[in-house]
């Protein structure tokens, strides 16, 4: 439904009166900003409080998270030097999923500052240019560039959380010195925060060498570790991990650990896969888990045509063969 027509200038009324909520169908308007817009919202910027400039992008952040067709790109990239650290880190979060190169150097500097409350989420940001640098979709010297600032935050970063959102950008990343790097975070088991981070690295890694790592983390004493290996091993589509997890589903209590359980087996499949989350579906009550195990089994029905199409697939016979392969 189109949005009805409001003055931009009562919006920013709207955001200077602090002694009123702001209202939450006005966020809408900061989505693909007008430059002139873009302006005036500037202008007023410095007028506004910490609590309500903070606040903005929370709201901003978690209405673009909710519908992915909003963007507030241009918004945030007026607002990455901006004084207040917080809001450099809000404004990087809300850049994670543009994809455009020419941020790269912000994001570095931002990164290599080394402060803890922005640099994690630059560290984070420039995980999606390691993944379009490996799919051949940006140029070579720029994620090596990418890549080069990750590994040097990595190890001599201050400030442990940007050293693990390092490694889990690097995750995605087939340079040798990264095998290393995962394998030190990993090490580190009495440390949940490492295994996670680790565990998060390997499932972008798309590299089958993981595999033990990942299972053995299944019967970790933290759910955030076992959240984090099963949530790897569908990254991975571990086929022997379906049995475990489809056994180990009816006995887990922590919620989060369930939910990365079923979307794991969304995305390996196997025997009993379907039957389980159908019988889920329908026991379910809950609006947000009806919603979530539809999502679960219209990927697993995504797993099942690619497991099909694998099925079907066949080496052409060289030239001179007797025998013709069919299907």
């Amino acid at each position: 439904m189109a949005l009805r027509k409001i003055p931009f200038e009562t919006i920013l009324d709207a955001l200077l009166d602090e002694s009123e909520v702001f209202p939450e169908h006005y966020l809408h308007y900061f989505s693909d900003i007008q430059p002139e817009h873009l302006k005036a919202f500037l202008d007023i910027w410095p007028r506004l409080s910490e609590t309500r400039k903070r606040g903005l992008l929370e709201d901003l952040q978690d209405l673009a998270e909710a519908d992915t067709l909003l963007s507030f790109d241009d918004l945030a990239r007026a607002l990455l030097d901006d004084d207040d650290p917080q809001v450099r880190a809000q404004a990087i979060r809300l850049l994670w999923t543009c994809d455009d190169p020419k941020l790269v150097p912000t994001f570095i500097r931002l990164l290599q500052q080394d402060d803890p409350t922005f640099s994690p989420a630059a560290a984070t940001a420039l995980g999606l240019f390691v993944y379009l640098g490996e799919l051949e979709e940006i140029p070579s010297p720029l994620l090596r560039e990418v890549e080069d600032a990750l590994l040097a935050a990595a190890h001599h970063s201050a400030h442990p959380l940007v050293q693990r959102r390092a490694v889990e950008s690097l995750g995605f990343s087939s340079r040798p010195e990264v095998i290393p790097l995962i394998e030190a975070a990993y090490a580190r088991q009495e440390e949940p925060d490492w295994l996670v981070s680790a565990l998060f690295a390997m499932g972008r890694s798309y590299n089958m060498r993981w595999q033990e790592d990942v299972i053995r983390m299944f019967d970790h004493e933290h759910p955030a570790v076992r959240a984090e290996a099963i949530w790897a091993a569908g990254e991975l589509a571990l086929s022997d991990a379906s049995p475990l997890l489809l056994n180990s589903l009816s006995e887990e209590n922590d919620s989060n650990v369930r939910d990365a359980t079923i979307w794991a087996l969304s995305k390996i499949g196997g025997d009993g896969v379907r039957e389980l989350l159908e019988e889920l579906y329908d026991q379910a009550e809950d609006e947000e888990e009806i919603a979530f195990l539809s999502d679960a089994l219209d990927n697993l029905a995504f797993t099942e045509s690619i497991d099909a199409f694998d099925m079907f697939t066949f080496d052409i016979p060289d030239e001179g063969d007797d025998e013709q392969e069919t299907l």
